[in-house]
């Protein structure tokens, strides 16, 4: 059984107890529905500049995901896996045809996974500066990864998104612990080439031309896809079979790629693009 229950929030805020969490999600908007993830250690309003750009023609869905933002954490891992399986109980629970599906960093791991795990719930899916091997990351990052733990609490004080926790998440002395999951989960060597090679909907991978890992490997990710192999075509008859898309956005980095406009415009016209 499942409820909402409308939150104090100055938000169009509520939260649905869906798969053993009760997951908190904004509604903005109204048209075709869109599911939007945000990254690590943040929440939703880190779409807040784009926000009215993809809300404009669209009902947009953004949830908290575990342990972040206004969703508490529950015993369990950090891992994009189950967090697709919220997704799609939220799906389910909110009674959505086909929503399109958006992820960035974090949240496109948890996009993807749920386009993989339950094709028969998602319409499109865009995933954005999500890698699909750790190596992929530059060596530097993955140090700095490694470094990420409840040791590093007191460091981050001064972090918008310690600040963030603080002020919205039901119980903000969990920060430590939420940083230990992280990192837990960052520690885990994984490879998603499978589930990429196996999307049954059409999907667009998006980077910044300065992300978390180089550009290459994004072109790596729509090779699996069937992109990038042959010349497209006059007609695009060379593109991909699945409708599949790449874009490396100029000027970005992993860091400012899911506030940027022109994230939000090359998912606006991916998801507006009409089937062949």
């Amino acid at each position: 059984m499942t409820t909402d229950r409308t939150t104090d929030t100055k938000s169009s805020g509520k939260y649905a107890d869906v798969n053993g969490i009760n997951l908190y999600y904004e509604t903005h908007g109204a048209g075709r529905p869109m599911i939007l993830l945000h990254g690590g250690l943040g929440s939703n309003e880190m779409f807040g500049p784009v926000l009215p750009q993809l809300s404009e023609h669209h009902q947009v869905i953004a949830p908290d995901l575990q342990g972040h933002g206004r969703t508490a954490d529950i015993d369990r891992p950090i891992d994009v896996r189950l967090m697709a399986d919220d997704i799609a109980a939220l799906i389910d629970h909110l009674g959505l045809d086909k929503p399109d599906v958006v992820g960035y960093s974090l949240g496109g791991g948890v996009a993807l996974h749920t386009a993989a795990k339950y094709p028969a719930k998602v319409r499109r899916l865009v995933a954005a500066s999500a890698n699909i091997r750790p190596d992929a990351i530059f060596a530097e990052m993955r140090v700095q990864q490694g470094q990420v733990s409840a040791a590093a609490a007191e460091f981050m004080k001064d972090t918008p998104m310690y600040q963030l926790y603080q002020r919205v998440a039901p119980h903000p002395e969990n920060f430590p612990k939420l940083l230990d999951k992280i990192g837990a989960s960052m520690a885990k060597d994984f490879d998603f080439a499978d589930e990429v090679r196996g999307l049954q909907v059409p999907t667009l991978i998006v980077a910044a031309d300065a992300d978390m890992a180089p550009p290459s490997h994004y072109v790596e990710v729509f090779k699996l896809l069937g992109g990038g192999l042959r010349d497209g075509g006059w007609m695009g008859e060379g593109r991909p079979a699945g409708g599949h898309a790449l874009a490396i956005l100029p000027g970005l980095t992993h860091y400012n790629i899911a506030s940027s406009p022109l994230f939000a415009a090359v998912t606006l016209a991916f998801l507006e693009e009409q089937p062949t």
